[in-house]
């Protein structure tokens, strides 16, 4: 730690300020070049002689080491950013995406033909431990989407919840499997 006098040149650690030391006591006044008497506490401060100047061979203006910009640190990515990150499976429950002809089916039979969409998806999505699925079901009169809810509430290891709004519109359902860590 430096010894201050007054009238010393200062710099502020850790921010852009600087001054002459005016007062020493338990903490410095220093007086800014704009004429503000500001007090710290001495190891928030360096003697502007004490800075270290780092050559910049392509820059002949001197850095001083505390002018220099930090690296931002990287990411550490752990098993839980891992599972935030994991895109989901996208199931699109239109009928005219399920069948090549809608043509002559009945409202049950639609209905009957997306619910059993969902119900192989759901048990592909537990083979191959896909833990996100979002279920594109349209807004319409809402019949397909109360099935859908019905049918979500008989399994105990989901849950599920409106998909993300500004990607998906009103229309869509993303479902989130909890996996058993033990299970092969």
């Amino acid at each position: 730690m430096a010894n201050f006098h007054i009238g010393d040149s200062v710099s502020v650690l850790d921010e852009d300020l600087s001054g002459v030391v005016t007062r020493i006591g338990a903490e410095i006044t220093i007086e800014t070049p704009d004429g503000f008497q500001i007090n710290f506490n001495p190891s928030d401060l360096v003697l502007e002689s004490d800075k270290k100047i780092i050559a910049n061979h392509s820059n002949p203006s001197p850095i001083y080491e505390k002018d220099i910009p930090q690296k931002p640190k990287k990411q550490v990515f752990t098993e839980k950013t891992k599972k935030k990150n994991i895109p989901a499976m996208e199931v699109d429950l239109h009928i005219h995406q399920l069948v090549r002809s809608e043509k002559g089916m009945s409202p049950y039979e639609m209905l009957n033909i997306q619910i059993d969409t969902v119900k192989r998806k759901l048990e592909f999505a537990f083979q191959k431990r896909i833990q996100k699925i979002v279920f594109i079901h349209g807004v319409g009169e809402g019949i397909l989407r109360a099935e859908l809810e019905y049918l979500l509430r008989q399994y105990d290891n989901l849950k599920f919840y409106d998909a993300d709004y500004q990607k998906y519109g009103q229309g869509a359902l993303e479902v989130y499997i909890f996996q058993n860590k033990n299970a092969n």
